[in-house]
């Protein structure tokens, strides 16, 4: 019984023993070693991703991310999707809602009247549907090319800068397929509009 007894006592002393050195191992490796290696070596090959692809402007200020969408009020300006948490970067998510819910409906109901309001000299019929809805997100900081394109009228008009100008402008900033083959066309409103702001007219 005696034996026993301290035989267990050695192999229960051995598992915690095992156990802490598994443990400290684990953090050093996983907790330390790790993050710091791949932290290095983001800052090392891709300092602008590893950094939050920050935008800035002509006086190296920085604007914003362009991974993350911005509300631009102003009319003169390009527009970007609706965002149910007004593009707040701390958290990502919209209403999930159904077609039939009154509440979006009312919604798209204002948008589609604003739309009206601003840009009379195009169709509601010719309205992407993506600047009257929210992406999965709330953050898309991305317009598709065509969305683009149906507000040159408006800002046109309100910055005296000839359509023609504004579409190779919206050309100039459409980024192209990953890899030439995953994703969709697509425009950045927030590089967009610096660009727009770059041109100076009004």
């Amino acid at each position: 019984m005696k034996t026993t007894a301290k035989f267990e006592e050695v192999t229960h002393g051995s598992i915690w023993m095992t156990a802490l050195r598994s443990s400290l191992l684990f953090i050093v490796i996983c907790g330390i070693a790790y993050p710091l290696a791949s932290t290095g070596l983001a800052q090392l090959f891709f300092p602008h991703q590893a950094n939050g692809s920050m935008v800035k402007d002509a006086s190296g200020r920085i604007v914003g991310s362009e991974l993350i969408g911005q509300t631009f009020t102003d009319p003169s300006f390009f527009q970007g999707r609706i965002s149910s948490i007004d593009n707040d970067g701390a958290g990502s998510g919209s209403k999930n809602y159904a077609p039939s819910n009154p509440e979006l409906l009312a919604r798209v109901k204002d948008s589609i009247a604003q739309w009206e309001k601003e840009n009379p000299q195009v169709p509601v019929s010719e309205l992407p549907v993506d600047l009257i809805t929210n992406s999965g997100s709330g953050l898309d900081p991305h317009i598709t090319p065509t969305s683009a394109e149906v507000q040159i009228p408006r800002i046109s008009v309100l910055r005296h800068i000839p359509e023609e100008q504004l579409k190779e402008l919206v050309n100039e900033h459409t980024e192209g397929r990953e890899l030439g083959v995953f994703g969709e066309k697509r425009v950045n409103v927030l590089k967009l509009n610096l660009a727009l702001e770059a041109l100076g007219s009004k």
